[in-house]
C-alpha cells in the first residue's frame, strides 16, 4: 500500500495500516515535519521525501491520497491510469471502525458543532473521540486508542475520496461557496462533494441538516436518503425536529422535548444557533439525557481561531477568526460584531466572491489591513467600500497597523477569507502568531 503525503493524515494512514499488517510506503513530495517523520521512523516505515519514486507508487494495489493533493496532481493522473484505486485516510480507517460514527460537514460550523458534540458526549461519560478534520487523524487515534464512538470533522477533500465509508449519524450544516479552486470552480461539483457524508445511509441512521440553507432546502426533498430526515430552522416550526419559539431553542426528537432560551446558549449569533439546534439533535439520537444536552448547550467553551476573545488593548478588542478561511465565515463574523472594525483579511484565494460582504464592510469596517503575497482581489473589492485599506506581509505588521488604525471601543478581527499557506504553515499557525502579535502591543 502506497500512501501519499505524509502530514497528520498521510502519517496516521500509515500508522494504521502498519498495524493491520500492510506493506507501507509513504511518499511526500515535499519536505516532511519532524513531528511526522519521528512518527513514520518509530513505526519503522520506510518513506521519501522531495520527489515520488513511480516505479515504487506504480506498484501499490490501492493508495491512499492526503486530502492536500488536488486531484489533478500529476502522480495522481499516473495513479489513475494505471487502474490503482486511490482512496482518502478516512475510508481506510473506515473499514476497521466498530463504534459508531457521527460525521459532520458544511461550508461553515463544522469544527465548532463537532466539538460541541464531542464535548456533550464526554459529559455524558461515553468512550467518545474527536478526530478527521479536527485534532488527530481518524486513523492514528484508531491505531492507538479506540472508541465506543467518533465524532468526525469532514472536509470535501476528505469526503472526495470516500466509498463504502457509512455514517451512523451524518450533519450537514450548510454548502456555500469555498475551495471552488479544487472543483473547476464549478459549484455543482462542490456540492456533490459535500453530500457524499450521507452516502451507504440505512433506514437506522439519522441525516441531520439545516432547512433554511438554500442549497439543502433545494436538494434534499429530491434526494433518495434512506436515512431518517432530521432537520432545524430559525424560520420554521412545522416538520422541524429543532426550531425556535420566541427566544427559546426547541428540539423534539421522538416526542422528548427540550427547551431552552437562546440567552441560555453558550455559543450566541444566529450561526452559532444553528450549531447548537444541529449538535442538540445529535445528543437526542445519541439518547443522552435532556439535562446534560441542555447543560452542554450552556456551557461549551467554543473552539480557539473561531472568533476567539483575545485580549482588550486600550479599549481595542481583539478577535482571532482565523479559521474564517471562506467568504461565508467573514460574513458570520461581521454580522456579529456590534462595535466599529478593523478588519484583518487576506492570504491564498479559494475562488473567492466578496460582494456578498459589501453592505456589511460598508456598515461596520473602518479599515481594512490585506495580509497576503498577493492583495489585489481583496483590494480591488474594497477599494471603493472602505475609507483605508493597508498591504502587509507579516503578521506582526498587519497586529500593528490594525492597533495604530483603531480607536478605543473598536474591535480589531482577524477573519481572513482565504488559505493561510503563503505566509503561514496552516490556520492554527496563522491564529497563533495573531495572538503572539497581540500580546506583544
Amino acid at each position: 500500500m502506497v500512501i501519499l503525503g505524509a502530514g497528520e493524515s498521510g502519517t496516521g494512514a500509515a500508522v494504521l495500516a502498519v498495524k493491520q499488517g500492510f506493506e507501507v510506503f509513504v511518499s511526500d513530495a515535499g519536505s516532511i515535519k519532524d513531528k511526522y517523520r519521528k512518527r513514520l521512523e518509530y513505526y519503522d516505515i520506510p518513506y521519501e521525501e522531495g520527489s515520488h519514486d513511480l516505479k515504487i507508487i506504480l506498484q501499490a494495489d490501492e493508495v491512499i491520497k492526503s486530502p492536500g493533493i488536488p486531484d489533478d496532481a500529476q502522480v495522481i493522473r499516473q495513479v489513475r491510469e494505471q487502474g490503482i484505486h486511490v482512496i482518502s485516510e478516512i475510508e481506510f480507517a473506515g473499514r476497521f471502525i466498530n463504534g459508531k460514527k457521527i460525521c459532520v460537514t458544511g461550508s461553515n460550523g463544522k469544527t465548532t458543532t463537532t466539538n460541541l458534540i464531542w464535548h456533550m458526549m464526554k459529559k455524558a461519560g461515553l468512550k467518545v473521540a474527536m478526530a478527521g478534520n479536527v485534532g488527530r487523524s481518524l486513523a492514528l487515534q484508531l491505531a492507538e486508542e479506540e472508541a465506543d464512538y467518533y465524532v468526525i470533522e469532514l472536509s470535501s477533500f476528505q469526503l472526495d475520496g470516500m466509498f463504502d465509508f457509512k455514517a451512523d449519524v451524518a450533519i450537514l450544516l450548510n454548502i456555500t461557496p469555498d475551495h471552488l479552486d479544487r472543483y473547476g470552480y464549478d459549484m455543482a461539483n462542490y456540492i456533490q462533494s459535500k453530500f457524499r457524508v450521507v452516502r451507504n445511509m440505512g433506514t437506522s441512521d439519522s441525516f441531520i441538516y439545516c432547512y433554511d440553507d438554500p442549497v439543502l432546502h433545494e436538494r434534499v426533498p429530491g434526494m433518495e436518503i434512506a436515512a431518517e430526515h432530521l432537520s432545524f430552522s430559525l424560520k420554521e416550526k412545522q416538520g422541524q425536529t429543532a426550531w425556535r419559539e420566541d427566544n427559546n431553542l426547541i428540539i423534539n426528537y421522538k416526542k422528548n422535548k427540550i427547551t431552552m432560551s437562546i440567552m441560555d446558549l453558550s455559543l450566541q449569533g444566529g450561526h452559532n444557533v444553528y450549531n447548537s439546534m444541529a449538535a442538540g439533535i445529535a445528543g437526542q439520537v445519541l439518547n443522552i439525557r435532556k439535562e446534560l444536552i441542555r447543560e452542554s448547550l450552556s456551557d461549551f467553551k467554543g473552539v480557539e481561531h473561531r472568533l476567539e476573545s483575545v485580549l482588550k488593548v486600550h479599549g481595542i478588542q481583539f478577535i482571532n477568526d482565523s479559521k474564517a478561511t471562506n467568504v461565508n465565515s467573514v460574513w458570520y463574523a461581521l454580522e456579529s460584531m456590534n462595535t466599529k472594525v478593523v478588519w484583518i483579511a487576506g492570504g491564498i484565494d479559494k475562488g473567492n466572491d466578496y460582494s456578498m460582504l459589501t453592505g456589511l464592510v460598508q456598515e461596520k469596517v473602518k479599515a481594512l489591513i490585506c495580509l497576503g503575497k498577493d492583495n489585489e482581489k481583496l483590494v480591488r473589492a474594497f477599494r471603493d467600500v472602505v475609507p483605508t485599506i493597508v498591504e502587509t506581509q507579516s503578521m506582526e505588521e498587519a497586529v500593528r497597523n490594525a492597533y495604530f488604525l483603531a480607536a478605543d471601543g473598536d474591535t480589531v478581527l482577524l477573519s481572513p477569507a482565504c488559505a493561510s499557506f503563503d505566509l503561514f504553515d496552516n490556520y492554527e499557525d496563522r491564529g497563533r502568531q495573531f495572538k503572539r502579535a497581540v500580546r506583544n502591543l
